[in-house]
């Protein structure tokens, strides 16, 4: 399997793609429980679920990856 197939065709759900635009926004994990209405442990599990499905490492990534598509998006 190529890391295109494991990760490209991978999208996140409502509340995950939410999850990411705050975290984007430079909110803390304990900002972004209180943003969605849940505990900062969740938020952390959220945001394990969204590298392992996006293929990302970290909080930069998944900033730049978010800013990648929002751009995109904007243009269509």
């Amino acid at each position: 399997m190529l890391a295109g197939e494991r990760y490209g065709n991978r999208v996140p759900s409502e509340r995950e793609y939410r999850i990411i635009e705050l975290v984007a926004q430079g909110l803390k994990n304990r900002d972004v429980a209180s943003e969605v209405g849940t505990t900062e442990h969740v938020v952390k599990n959220y945001l394990r679920v969204i590298y392992d499905k996006l293929g990302l490492w970290n909080r930069v990534e998944l900033a730049l990856w978010y800013e990648a598509r929002r751009f995109e998006f904007s243009q269509a």
